[in-house]
């Protein structure tokens, strides 16, 4: 017989798992110089859908990680719902995310950093909890959040890294046009 204990530390195992499966899609979002953001939706134990943040490349303002992933989720069990799904994401989602994620009948988040700036889970509100919506999401924030946000922090410092030698690179070619 399990206990309680031992049955919330199995979630948490589980869930840090599929949140390091997430964290390697941030990475190619990284390696195509977009933010480092992935996600993917779990049931049943098995991934149906995945994505990464991909606006850039994608010219698509709605290319966030999570829409990615729920667009592939649905794609693949040919349903616009996904209920009895697990979303896991790297990064607190925004309000369109949210929007997204109730729409889709997804049961449960679970994301890594939170996003200070437009965060809705926790960060600027709590938009899963408001009375009004028609369908609830269980969320679970902060699972591998310090490794989240580490991979989001050295990918702003190698970009500001990258726009400071760009910068000094043009002033030198201004001066050597003089």
């Amino acid at each position: 017989m399990t206990s309680a204990i031992d049955e919330h530390q199995s979630i948490v195992m589980n869930d840090e798992y599929w949140m390091s499966k997430a964290m390697e899609l941030a990475s190619a979002a990284a390696a195509e110089n977009e933010i480092p953001v992935g996600a993917i939706v779990v049931l049943n134990d098995q991934v149906i859908g995945q994505g990464y943040n991909s606006p850039i490349t994608c010219c698509d303002p709605t290319a966030h990680a999570e829409i990615q992933a729920i667009r592939d989720a649905c794609a693949n069990v040919n349903n616009y719902r996904l209920p009895e799904s697990t979303l896991y994401v790297t990064l607190e989602p925004c309000s369109m995310c949210a929007g997204a994620i109730i729409h889709a009948r997804i049961e449960k988040v679970v994301y890594g950093a939170t996003e200070p700036k437009s965060g809705v889970a926790e960060s600027q509100q709590t938009f899963f909890d408001h009375p009004f919506l028609n369908h609830h999401v269980k969320v679970v924030g902060g699972v591998l959040a310090e490794q989240a946000g580490v991979q989001l922090s050295n990918f702003f410092k190698y970009r500001r890294e990258q726009k400071k030698r760009l910068k000094q690179q043009a002033s030198k070619q201004g001066k050597e046009n003089i």
